[in-house]
């Protein structure tokens, strides 16, 4: 009994390692040397009120302005990324396509979605090990000076992902040889910065809000390391 133990737990370590990896470290992943996080909460369990990013925190780091583009369109017999655009988001796709056979939409907007929560969760907690991975050097300056700013105040973030109710690749382009996608985060946020008596500072830690985000990713095509860093944020005010 207990060598048929040893070997159940050996088949479900490895089936966990499968499936992080299919998240994190595909052609399509987001990898960081933390990888004991898990997915997101999809499941809401408080509804969200009639507000637009109007207590949520502001996210540190590169800003970028939301992208004047076309979404993308799905069709009645979609091809192999299951996902299909037009005009210069197509485009844009198209160049990433030509430049990395290997890249897929579908798969990219699984990994980014992962990689929204476990940033989201690691800013909040003032976890620089974790982010320093998934950002680009310029982004983790900024988020990693917004941390020690908030523990040389006293302060405390709250910051809770009740889920992502939508997730949208909005842009998509080659710069030489870097691959740059933009995604439109659409969630459901409870954010909150306390000071050190725990009185509220900023935002609200009893409301559900609904919240719009821009993440810019980028990765170098010529490289073999499949992971995508994030090099700017921005959001709808």
């Amino acid at each position: 009994m207990q060598i048929f133990d040893i070997i159940l737990m050996a088949l479900i370590v490895v089936f966990l390692v499968l499936r992080l990896r299919g998240a994190l470290g595909s052609r399509d992943g987001f990898d960081g040397n933390d990888k004991k996080d898990e997915g997101f909460n999809s499941d809401p369990s408080k509804p969200a009120q009639d507000s637009e990013n109007d207590n949520v925190i502001a996210m540190p780091g590169a800003r970028i302005e939301a992208p004047d583009v076309d979404p993308y369109v799905p069709q009645d017999e979609p091809k192999d990324d299951d996902i299909q655009f037009e005009g210069a988001l197509a485009d844009g796709v198209a160049a990433i396509r030509e430049a990395d056979p290997e890249f897929h939409a579908k798969d990219f907007l699984e990994g980014a979605n992962f990689a929204f929560e476990m940033i989201l969760n690691a800013y909040a907690e003032g976890n620089t090990k974790t982010l320093k991975p998934l950002l680009s050097s310029d982004v983790y300056g900024g988020f990693a000076g917004a941390i020690e700013d908030r523990e040389t105040r006293g302060q405390t973030l709250q910051e809770t992902l009740v889920g992502i109710g939508e997730t949208e690749l909005v842009e998509a382009y080659m710069d030489s040889r870097e691959a740059h996608v933009t995604v439109k985060f659409v969630s459901e946020q409870i954010s909150a910065l306390l000071d050190s008596e725990g009185s509220v500072i900023e935002g609200d830690p009893t409301k559900v809000i609904n919240a719009t985000d821009y993440w810019t990713f980028a990765r170098s095509t010529k490289s073999r390391n499949p992971n995508w860093t994030l090099v700017g944020t921005g959001s709808l005010s």
